[in-house]
């Protein structure tokens, strides 16, 4: 990424250097090679979220990654037409992952721990979903 597409400060430019290699560094996990990053589709909410849109290696596809202080996540990017929709995606599919946990009668203490706290972050994340000044001039 060039320092033109970073915001202005020291601060800011770390903050989305340091997401954009945790995110693709989930993606390389996950076996997904980028090849670019797309930036004005991507949207970042300092220093709380990072939504990024990749090119994948050797293909036409496209992935939603998401990380931050939420679950670090991915989706195939035809699922949400831009980074509203794609946070939006991520909400709804924290929020069924969840209930699948709490609703298995065999799940433990850690797991509904884990599904307590993926609800958390789904109902965090679609309050920023529902802010339209946040997406006004993004879309």
């Amino acid at each position: 990424m060039s320092e033109k597409q970073i915001e202005s400060s020291p601060e800011q430019a770390a903050w989305v250097r340091e997401h954009f290699q945790k995110a693709n560094g989930y993606l390389v996990e996950k076996g997904i090679l980028t090849d670019q990053v797309l930036v004005k589709e991507s949207r970042y909410l300092m220093p709380h979220i990072a939504l990024w849109k990749f090119t994948v290696r050797g293909t036409t596809d496209k992935v939603w990654a998401i990380c931050g202080v939420c679950p670090t996540d991915h989706v195939d990017a035809a699922v949400a037409g831009n980074a509203r929709d794609a946070l939006k995606h991520f909400c709804l599919r924290w929020q069924l992952r969840a209930d699948k946990i709490l609703n298995e009668p065999k799940s433990d203490e850690t797991e509904q721990k884990f599904a307590q706290l993926l609800i958390n972050h789904a109902e965090a994340c679609y309050e920023l979903v529902e802010q339209e000044s946040f997406w006004a001039d993004k879309q």
